[in-house]
């Protein structure tokens, strides 16, 4: 076994370290009483794809994002298994202060796709960080929800992690970006972001109604700067500058996975994603199972693109349609928002609820059959 976690540790290769969003919530927080993990990830490579990993020599089935070119899923950044276990994690900063080279660094996907594999609670996590050989080569915020209903935070550095549980949150909710509480303070990236987030998830939080859609067509299409105190959403501009917010030209996926109520089936966890640069992107849901995965999220073409990620990378060009100079750094809002009501985020919001709506059905159906077994 410990030959085994050594080799699947040094496959570095192909793995990249994310940025990102995120947030655990608490059933009690949310319209339907259901725990959500959410993750909006920021990455350097745009060409992501969802796939499904069967069960295999005793290990759990899962459902994951992996970038297309991890030819073997070596690296899951964000998903959930048939126990109803759920993880994804963000860049951390301010955590590790070591010589560990940094060839040595950047696993946090392959630490999450072995956690996949394996786990079916929050402390199950917890032992796999103990387990595993040290350092770990991660500098991360990993998140994690279980199908009994509990949440946490592991910021987790080479050698040593502080879990933050979500039980022991009295707002019921816990959120990262890009920097670690437990880490030096002042350090680390995305403090505006986080302030974007809290401030923008605030009437959610008080009205205890927060829904997967909260986060996928509001939280990641929403153009608000909290330093600046203004939401460009409606604000009538052609251009604006790509500058801490939490949708980036980086963003990748927005995706929210859904846990279920404690004693019910655990395959009712469902991830719903916005694959590609959210503003610009429909929303589909995951399942474990046979079909639990639509064909336009699996990485189906010759380079294990995404068909539907391309979709989204050809309307994000046209948003960031500036090639020369610092160009990449400037919005075409009006892509995405205009008087006209025809922007993409504007559409495809119209479009996402529906498909929530039909995600529901399909959802109260497989209840329905699961007690009729």
């Amino acid at each position: 076994m410990k030959r085994l976690i050594c080799a699947i540790l040094l496959i570095a290769a192909i793995v990249t370290a994310d940025a990102c969003t995120s947030a655990i919530v608490s059933g009690r927080l949310t319209a339907n009483g259901r725990p959500l993990l959410w993750k909006n990830r920021d990455t350097g490579d745009q060409n992501n794809r969802v796939e499904r990993v069967k069960a295999h020599d005793g290990l759990l089935e899962f459902v994951a994002l992996f970038d297309a070119r991890d030819s073997k899923d070596s690296a899951a950044w964000l998903g959930f298994n048939e126990r109803g276990f759920a993880i994804m994690n963000t860049a951390s900063y301010n955590l590790n202060k070591d010589n560990v080279p940094e060839r040595d660094m950047d696993k946090e996907g392959v630490v999450m796709r072995y956690a996949l594999e394996r786990c079916t609670t929050v402390d199950d996590f917890e032992h796999v960080l103990e387990q595993l050989p040290k350092p770990l080569g991660v500098e991360a915020n990993f998140g994690v929800i279980d199908a009994q209903g509990n949440g946490a935070y592991f910021e987790t550095g080479n050698y040593k992690w502080v879990k933050y549980d979500l039980a022991d949150e009295p707002t019921g909710i816990l959120t990262r970006t890009n920097y670690s509480v437990s880490g030096r303070d002042g350090e680390g990236m995305g403090y505006i972001r986080h302030d974007n987030e809290r401030e923008l998830l605030r009437p959610y939080v008080l009205e205890c109604n927060i829904t997967p859609a909260t986060f996928t067509e509001v939280i990641s299409r929403t153009f608000y700067h909290s330093r600046l105190k203004r939401n460009y959403n409606d604000s009538g501009l052609e251009w604006l500058i790509d500058q801490d917010f939490i949708p980036r030209r980086i963003s990748t996926a927005s995706a929210v996975i859904e846990g279920v109520l404690p004693g019910e089936d655990p395959s009712l966890t469902t991830m719903w994603i916005a694959l590609g640069y959210p503003p610009c992107a429909e929303v589909f849901a995951c399942w474990t199972g046979d079909n639990g995965v639509p064909d336009v999220l699996r990485g189906t073409t010759k380079k294990r693109h995404s068909v539907q990620c391309d979709l989204v990378n050809k309307r994000e060009a046209e948003v960031f349609s500036i090639t020369r100079g610092n160009g990449q750094h400037y919005i075409n809002l009006s892509k995405l928002y205009n008087k006209a009501g025809t922007g993409y985020a504007q559409v495809l919001v119209k479009k996402n609820m529906k498909t929530y709506e039909e995600g529901y059905a399909e959802i109260a159906r497989r209840r329905a059959a699961i007690k009729k077994r």
